[in-house]
């Protein structure tokens, strides 16, 4: 297989996506070709860790970042020489066989969209993320689309369904639609349409409505959700996670009895502190477009870049998108 990275977007990059890349290049077995400023990944490749080998790894020369800031439609037109937009344009062209990038959110939707095309019979691509959760949770939307029809929801539902059986081995995923109350008659009407529409479908296991308290408890293995909601549950459930650990931290840290109470569970909090952390799941995919999109965090460092060269093999050997096309046709 061979992974097309956007070495210049992030805030790490190009140093943490190099390194990253090439970590996850050698343990996976994963060709590489980074995309960006050609003397600066050469310097970053120069101080690559002993006994990483270069035979992999390929250069495609790119100018310019797409910032956070700019246009989303930059990609396709003022920008699309960028790490970005060169990267898009490869995998379009079959240089590789996924992108990963942690770089402008929008942009990549709107280039993976436009460049690369929609599944056929898939109305909008999504973006998954893994909730922190008892048992990892797909999010299906964690912010592409702000406004949604239950028919997107359906799709949502589906697209979740086969990334959780191919990559986490789940033999039927159980989804939950994101609403105010378990009952089948509470949210908006579009909500009740929505919840009808899942019922009825044979290719999903659909176990009801999930309301955000439940979120964390692993109610279901996949979460539908429009892309508004989704994101504002998402950045909640990052931001009480990091609270939780910054309050616990302080409040042992507190008196002598406590941190010596610390040090000795010091191994569990780690393992704890793993399980709420993005670095551990590597990036989002983006589910409904034609080749395996990965978007990693814009913090994203070493770890996080390896865990999603992982994701992006897996990702493009198990035949996601062959399977969504599938399904997508009984829609």
């Amino acid at each position: 297989m061979k992974l097309i990275i956007d070495a210049m977007s992030g805030d790490k990059a190009p140093g943490e996506i190099i390194l990253g890349g090439l970590l996850g290049g050698a343990e996976y077995r994963v060709n590489l070709i980074f995309c960006g400023d050609e003397e600066r990944i050469k310097k970053e490749l120069q101080l690559r860790p002993h006994g990483i080998k270069l035979s992999n790894i390929e250069i495609l020369p790119a100018n310019g970042v797409i910032s956070m800031e700019d246009d989303p439609l930059s990609v396709l037109k003022s920008k699309k020489n960028s790490s970005m937009g060169a990267g898009l344009t490869a995998l379009k062209e079959g240089r590789g066989d996924a992108l990963l990038s942690a770089g402008n959110t929008g942009a990549l939707l709107m280039g993976s969209t436009l460049l690369l095309k929609r599944i056929r019979g898939i109305k909008r691509a999504a973006i998954g993320s893994v909730l922190p959760a008892k048992v990892p949770t797909l999010l299906m939307d964690a912010g592409a689309n702000v406004e949604v029809t239950p028919e997107f929801l359906l799709e949502f539902a589906i697209m979740g369904s086969v990334y959780m059986q191919r990559l986490y081995g789940l033999k039927s995923p159980r989804v939950g639609l994101l609403n105010n109350g378990t009952e089948a008659c509470k949210g908006t009407p579009a909500h009740v349409e929505a919840y009808q529409l899942l019922q009825a479908c044979k290719n999903i296991h659909f176990v009801g409505n999930i309301e955000g308290s439940m979120m964390p408890f692993g109610h279901c293995d996949v979460l539908v959700a429009d892309g508004f909601s989704g994101n504002v549950c998402l950045k909640v459930l990052e931001g009480v996670g990091k609270y939780l650990f910054d309050s616990m931290k302080e409040s042992l840290l507190s008196t002598p009895a406590s941190r010596i109470g610390a040090m000795m569970a010091k191994r569990q909090f780690k393992q704890l502190k793993r399980k709420f952390s993005a670095d551990e799941y590597g990036g989002a995919p983006l589910l409904g477009v034609s080749k395996p999109v990965i978007k990693a965090h814009g913090s994203s460092e070493a770890l996080a870049i390896k865990h999603a060269v992982r994701q992006a093999k897996i990702f493009y050997e198990t035949g996601v998108i062959e399977e969504i096309l599938n399904l997508a046709k009984g829609v």
